[in-house]
């Protein structure tokens, strides 16, 4: 069935109305009634701009902004490329995660989440679009050629909202059912160490409780389940066709979940505490999980400490990684702050977090080392003439950061952010304390770009992946350089 462009522009309107309502039930419609955040506490600096090479199609206005006279013009139908190169394209949609794992026979995967935002309305849009629904499996061993070789619908993988997640060293592959605010929290486990191609259903149970994000310890043996609304659930995977839940904490606002390389420290994308505002105070939050790494009986698992910073919206995830000897994470916030009536009712002037990097050697004691933000994040502009550009002003979208990540943990020299209209942005991280933009990818559609995605990292054809919302999987090759970062 084909669908207008007017069609298709009302279902995304309402998706993202349904969103903003689902958002505020599972949070206990947890708005606050405190006062928008001052310019001087979001005016944070954007990073340097990159210096575009050959065969670059670079942006025309501010950094990270598609401007309305693109689009009026027809310019936005080249793309915004600097020092990237469009390899390939499969599938319409996509959704939150695109991952990589390369099998025990030598084949590598790809596997993106089709069903983006809230599962009834991007499913219906999904079915009128031809797009399907599912967890889409992709055979990349020629990345320039991604073969679609099956699509995982068992209840979790229907709707995995943010949680799909890929163990490298058991090769499990993981989702949670979520959300409407947020499902029961089936668990399904697959086995993609056989063959990532045909990934193998292992268990699909009950044991997350409650689902949205999720996080994997690195040994493979431990899932962590996030819902945002009250509960955090621990699960003892080692035999994944027996999932056994360990532990479960209520009453706790946990996004994005991330584990450190022991498996004993838990990195949790904090949304904040109930209170007289309902919800605030959002950040990060580590947490001792050595009990349940140990498999002690009835573990406790204690706050190690809760870190806030000045302008964040909403806290998504926070990756690990090190440098020089040094522990870090790259946080980054989604959207705008929607948990508020002034957040609400002044979307313009509301913060856009973006990233940043903040340093975990004493996990008593984080702190922030730098910003990864963009012109367009910045309270003047992102208040001002961008509001006009197709998804600009966008609360559930729009120029805002959604997910970064990293190819590596140990000393990565570059990262990639899904930044939604201002597409795959990368960054160098060498310098920790001084990151700054490197090249972009972005393919807009006329309403805009959607950008969500974790990125994937392949280093055999120095190719990045991630997914929009409109347009897919993209196959994403570094140019000018940036292929010897890896």
């Amino acid at each position: 069935m084909v669908v207008s462009h007017r069609a298709a522009a009302r279902i995304s309107a309402l998706r993202r109305l349904l969103l903003v309502a689902v958002l505020c039930l599972g949070l206990g419609a947890s708005w606050s009634l405190s006062s928008a955040s001052s310019a001087e506490d979001l005016g944070r600096v954007p990073v340097p701009v990159a210096d575009c090479g050959p065969g670059s199609l670079p942006e025309t206005s501010t950094q990270g902004r598609v401007p309305k006279e693109d689009f009026t013009s027809g310019r936005y139908l080249q793309g915004y490329l600097c020092n990237t190169a469009d390899v390939a394209t499969e599938g319409v949609s996509g959704g939150f995660k695109a991952l990589r794992y390369t099998d025990a026979q030598g084949n590598t995967c790809a596997f993106y989440d089709s069903t983006s935002l809230v599962p009834p309305t991007s499913t219906l849009t999904n079915l009128l679009t031809g797009a399907g629904i599912g967890v889409v499996v992709l055979d990349m061993n020629d990345p320039a050629h991604p073969r679609r070789t099956a699509t995982l619908k068992s209840p979790a993988m229907l709707s995995p909202h943010e949680s799909l997640l890929v163990n490298e060293k058991r090769g499990l592959l993981m989702a949670t059912l979520g959300t409407l605010a947020t499902a029961p929290g089936i668990l399904d486990l697959y086995d993609v160490k056989t063959d990532c191609r045909r990934p193998k259903l292992l268990s699909s149970t009950p044991s997350a409780v409650l689902g949205h994000e999720s996080g994997f310890s690195p040994d493979g043996n431990t899932v962590y389940a996030g819902s945002t609304i009250y509960t955090l659930a621990a699960i003892d995977v080692s035999n994944p066709k027996l999932p056994k839940t360990l532990f479960t904490e209520l009453n706790v606002q946990y996004h994005g979940l991330r584990v450190s390389d022991d498996g004993n420290t838990l990195y949790a994308a904090h949304i904040g505490e109930p209170g007289p505002n309902f919800i605030s105070g959002g950040g990060l939050r580590i947490i001792d999980v050595s009990q349940i790494q140990a498999r002690v009986k009835n573990p406790k698992a204690p706050v190690l400490a809760t870190m806030t910073w000045r302008g964040s919206s909403i806290p998504q995830v926070a990756q690990p990684f090190t440098r020089d000897g040094h522990q870090y994470l790259l946080e980054v916030d989604e959207f705008v702050d929607l948990f508020s009536f002034s957040g609400l009712s002044d979307i313009q002037n509301s913060p856009v977090g973006a990233a940043r990097i903040i340093n975990v050697d004493d996990p008593r004691n984080p702190f922030l080392v730098s910003d990864i933000r963009l012109q367009v994040h910045q309270p003047d502009d992102h208040a001002g003439e961008q509001t006009k550009d197709p998804g600009g002003a966008d609360p559930l979208g729009g120029y805002a950061g959604h997910y970064c990540s990293v190819p590596t943990r140990d000393n990565p020299n570059i990262a990639g952010c899904s930044m939604i209209a201002s597409g795959l942005r990368l960054f160098d991280i060498r310098d920790v304390e001084h990151p700054r933009e490197l090249g972009y990818f972005n393919k807009p559609t006329k309403e805009g770009g959607a950008a969500f995605s974790q990125p994937a990292w392949d280093p055999a054809s120095n190719t990045v992946w991630y997914t929009d919302d409109r347009t897919g999987f993209h196959v994403v090759r570094l140019t000018n350089g940036l292929q010897d970062l890896f």
